[in-house]
C-alpha cells in the first residue's frame, strides 16, 4: 500500500534514471517517483506533490549532492517554457537516455525480436539548431508563483510560447537559444514597435485582438521567411507593422501575411499574402534545393534532417530498379533524395499545398523519375491507385507523431513490399505500427536519431523486411 501522501518531504532521495517526460526517476518504499528537472546520480531532498497508486511526482527542494552529468541551464526561462526539459543534462547523457528510450519502448510496445540498435546519431549543433519557430501574441503574461505572490499585474503584451497544458497562458520570450540569434532580434522588434504604436494584442479568451501569431523559418542558404497572422484585415494597420519589418530587417528574403478570424490558430487553411519578396524560402540538401512554402512541412532541424535522411535511403538498399513509395512525402524531400538510386519515386500527403512544392522540387532538380499525389493516404493508397501506378518493391514511410492509420498498416502489410523503412518521430506509435507488421516483417536494423538537443525527443529509423526474404 502506498503509504506517501501529498506534502509528503523525503529526503536523501537518489535519481537512478531518466523519464521520457524529462523527469528524473527514483523510487522509495517500492515506489515510483517522478521528480521534475532530476538528473540521474542526484541526491536530493524532495517534496510530493501528486500521488497516485502505483507512482507520485515530486520537486526538488534541495540538492544534497548534484550528479556529475548535471549543468547549468543556459536560458534563462528554463523550467518555465517546458520546450527543453534536459538542459539541466549533460548532452552526452541526454543522448544515452534517448537511446535507452528507444530501445525500452520498441521492446515493451512492439513486442517483437529487434536487432541491436546502432548508436544514436548525436546533434553537432545543440543550441541555435532549429530552422522554424512559432510565437503567439498575447495581451496577458504568465506570472511565475513569486510574481503572483508579489501582486504582479499579468496584463502585459508579450510574444512568446504557450505555457505546458495553458492553451490561454503566453510566456514572454525574450532570448531564446533554439534557433538563430536573428530570431530573438526580430521578436523582440515586433514586440517593441507594436506596443509603441498601440496593436492591441491576442486575447486568447476573448477572442479579440489584432495580432495573433509570429512565425519565423530560416535555412542554411541564409534565407528568411516571417509570416505575420492578423485577426482582421486592417490595410493602414498591417502595413505599417509589415513596412517596419522590412526595413528593420534586411535579412528577410520572404514577408508573408495570413488573415485568421477563427477561434483556432491553425495556418493550413487560410489563404498567404506575399507582402515582399518571395513565397518561399530555399533549403539544400546534398546538391539538391528544397522549396519552403509556408504551410510546407520540413524537418526543423535541417542539418539532422540530412543524418536522418542518409539513414533512410541506406535503409531502403536502393539498387536502382525499384519503385519506391513515400508516404507522408511532404515537400518531397525524401523521394527526391533516393530518386537517383530508384527506377521510380511515388510521394503521397494529405496536405496538396506540400504537393505542389514537393512537384515544383523536383522539377527545379531535373528528378523525372517521381510522381507527387494529394490525399489522405488510408484513402488514396487502395486497389485502383495501386493498379494504376504499380506495387511498390519499398515504402519508405515517415507519418506525423500520431503514426500510420491502422489502415495504411493494413495496406502495407497486404502489398507486401519486400522492405520497409520506418522514419518516426515518436518512437511509442512506431513501435505500435510495427507490432501491427510482425506477422510478415522483422525488424533488421534501428538508427535512432537527435533531432531536438535538451528535449527529450528522439527520431527512430527502422528497417522492416519481409520475412523469408534474402
Amino acid at each position: 500500500m502506498n503509504k506517501i501522501r501529498n506534502g509528503d518531504i523525503l529526503e536523501s532521495v537518489t535519481i537512478t534514471d531518466a523519464a521520457s517526460e524529462g523527469m528524473g526517476i527514483a523510487r522509495q518504499e517500492g515506489l515510483v517517483l517522478f521528480v521534475e528537472r532530476g538528473v540521474p546520480g542526484d541526491v536530493a531532498d524532495i517534496r510530493v506533490f501528486r500521488n497516485k497508486k502505483n507512482f507520485a511526482e515530486a520537486s526538488i527542494l534541495k540538492l544534497q549532492k548534484p550528479s556529475e552529468h548535471r549543468v547549468d541551464p543556459p536560458c534563462e526561462h528554463f523550467g518555465i517554457c517546458g520546450g527543453c526539459k534536459w538542459q539541466m543534462m549533460e548532452y552526452g547523457q541526454q543522448l544515452f537516455y534517448k537511446q535507452k528510450q528507444v530501445e525500452d519502448v520498441l521492446q515493451r510496445v512492439g513486442k517483437v525480436e529487434l536487432p541491436v540498435v546502432s548508436p544514436i546519431i548525436g546533434s553537432a549543433k545543440t543550441e541555435f539548431y532549429r530552422n522554424r519557430l512559432d510565437f503567439t501574441f498575447s495581451n496577458k503574461r504568465w506570472l511565475t508563483k513569486e510574481e503572483k505572490e508579489a501582486g504582479v499585474s499579468p496584463e502585459e503584451n508579450v510574444i512568446g510560447f504557450h505555457v505546458p497544458q495553458r492553451f490561454d497562458k503566453i510566456l514572454d520570450i525574450r532570448k531564446c537559444f533554439l534557433q538563430d540569434e536573428l530570431t530573438n532580434t526580430i521578436r523582440n522588434g515586433v514586440r517593441n514597435f507594436a506596443n509603441e504604436n498601440h496593436f492591441s494584442f491576442n486575447d486568447v479568451t476573448a477572442q479579440e485582438g489584432y495580432l495573433r501569431n509570429l512565425v519565423l523559418r530560416s535555412s542554411t542558404t541564409g534565407e528568411w521567411m516571417v509570416i505575420v497572422v492578423f485577426r482582421s484585415d486592417e490595410k493602414e494597420s498591417r502595413e505599417k507593422i509589415m513596412n517596419y519589418i522590412a526595413g528593420e530587417f534586411p535579412q528577410v528574403t520572404s514577408l508573408l501575411y495570413m488573415i485568421n478570424p477563427k477561434k483556432n490558430d491553425t495556418l493550413f487553411d487560410l489563404d498567404v499574402h506575399v507582402f515582399k519578396g518571395h513565397d518561399h524560402i530555399t533549403e539544400q540538401m546534398e546538391g539538391y534545393r528544397f522549396k519552403i512554402s509556408a504551410k510546407s512541412f520540413y524537418q526543423t532541424n535541417s542539418l539532422q534532417a540530412y543524418e536522418l535522411y542518409k539513414a533512410a535511403r541506406s535503409f531502403a538498399e536502393l539498387r536502382g530498379t525499384e519503385l519506391v513509395y513515400d508516404l507522408y512525402t511532404g515537400t518531397g524531400t525524401i523521394a527526391c533524395f533516393v530518386s537517383k538510386q530508384a527506377r521510380h519515386v511515388i510521394g503521397i500527403d494529405y496536405i496538396p499545398d506540400a504537393i505542389l512544392d514537393a512537384q515544383e522540387n523536383a522539377k527545379n532538380n531535373n528528378v523525372n523519375n517521381v510522381s507527387f499525389f494529394a490525399g489522405d493516404i488510408k484513402n488514396t493508397l487502395n486497389d485502383s491507385f495501386i493498379s494504376e501506378h504499380g506495387k511498390p518493391d519499398v515504402i519508405i514511410t515517415d507519418p506525423p507523431r500520431s503514426g500510420m492509420h491502422e489502415a495504411v498498416v493494413k495496406k502495407i502489410v497486404e502489398l507486401e513490399p519486400a522492405r520497409v523503412v520506418y522514419v518516426s518521430c515518436n518512437p511509442s506509435t512506431q513501435a505500435r505500427d510495427i507490432n501491427l507488421m510482425s506477422e510478415k516483417y522483422v525488424v533488421e536494423k534501428l538508427q535512432p536519431v537527435d533531432m531536438f538537443p535538451h528535449t527529450t525527443h528522439v527520431e527512430n529509423v527502422a528497417l522492416l523486411k519481409l520475412k523469408n526474404q534474402p
